[in-house]
């Protein structure tokens, strides 16, 4: 089988030569540079060759052309930092504008990808990332968009308008530089933050319709659900070929959502943890365990979340080689 045809039977439920595998990590301060951010993706899928490839453009490039401004700290999982915020008060909601996908840090994501996907040549899936409506918020607002939600409502429905349609305008155009579907990340769908309620208000209605806009164009989409005490019910309905949570975090476990998304899960490493201070064999048994949970069927091996850097090439080798069945030594 090639990536595709891997890819595409674990999310029918069907027999596969091997288990599918993907793992993605941030690339700190090259992520600034769409030529360096390019070459760092085409440099990690030709050292372990996925199954797919998750392409990582820095988490805050959904905001910065809305004047939040982010830096780069160290965090171990790579990402960088908000230290400016693009909205502070409820009015600003109203004066966003639909901005440009072709131009500013928008359009660079959309470049890097491009290159990639000429280096690449078709040979693996690759799905641009997105952040959900309500995420991107939170990003350019802080924990204030709740409050902003609960007591004004209509200006961050007005901004989440505007978000969605910028949204789906790049979406658009990451199908047009060569992306083969979409990672749509939410780090709002969990009862830590709100009711299930006020997600499927503020949430829910404008992920569909991203969802339904690249609907005609893209191959396959993964929906990532971010956090702990996830609702993952209300999440597993979404039209997405994929899901991935942090399954070794948070309920549910890989073999309990089984039966409650007729797609493909992804996920069975401890990306935080084990796969940074753990053996190889650890690490090689614990995605041995993720294929016994599942039987090996609907599943495609990899993180929970975004690799840390940190993490040692003996590990990441062992659970890209327990995902293929081979051992490690």
């Amino acid at each position: 089988m090639d990536h595709f045809e891997r890819i595409e039977a674990a999310i029918a439920g069907g027999v596969t030569d091997q288990v599918p595998v993907a793992l993605w990590k941030h690339f700190p301060v090259d992520d600034q540079d769409p030529a360096k951010l390019a070459a760092n993706t085409v440099a990690w899928q030709r050292k372990y060759d996925f199954d797919l490839v998750k392409f990582m453009p820095s988490g805050t490039y959904s905001v910065e052309d809305w004047g939040a401004k982010s830096a780069y700290d160290g965090a171990p999982n790579g990402a960088r930092k908000i230290v400016q915020a693009g909205v502070a008060s409820p009015s600003d909601w109203l004066g966003l504008r639909r901005l440009d996908p072709a131009s500013g840090v928008l359009g660079a994501q959309n470049a890097a990808l491009g290159s990639t996907a000429r280096e690449l040549a078709g040979s693996v899936p690759i799905l641009q990332t997105l952040f959900s409506p309500l995420t991107t918020a939170r990003k350019l607002a802080g924990d204030v968009v709740f409050d902003h939600l609960r007591n004004h409502s209509n200006a961050l429905e007005a901004g989440l308008r505007t978000i969605t349609d910028t949204t789906i305008d790049f979406a658009l155009a990451a199908l047009a530089a060569g992306a083969h579907g979409f990672f749509l990340a939410t780090q709002c769908a969990t009862t830590d933050d709100m009711t299930e309620a006020e997600y499927a208000r503020f949430g829910v209605r404008f992920d569909l319709e991203i969802l339904a806009a690249v609907k005609a164009k893209a191959r396959y989409n993964m929906l990532h659900v971010h956090g702990q005490n996830v609702m993952f019910g209300m999440m597993a309905g979404y039209p997405v070929e994929m899901i991935n949570w942090h399954d070794r975090l948070t309920p549910p476990s890989l073999a309990q959502a089984l039966p409650r998304f007729s797609g493909a899960l992804v996920g069975g490493v401890a990306e935080r943890d084990l796969l940074v201070t753990g053996t190889a064999g650890e690490v090689h048994a614990q995605v041995r365990d993720a294929i016994v949970q599942t039987g090996g069927k609907q599943l495609i091996v990899g993180p929970g979340c975004v690799v840390a850097i940190a993490a040692p090439e003996a590990n990441l080798r062992a659970a890209v080689d327990a995902a293929r069945g081979q051992k490690t030594d």
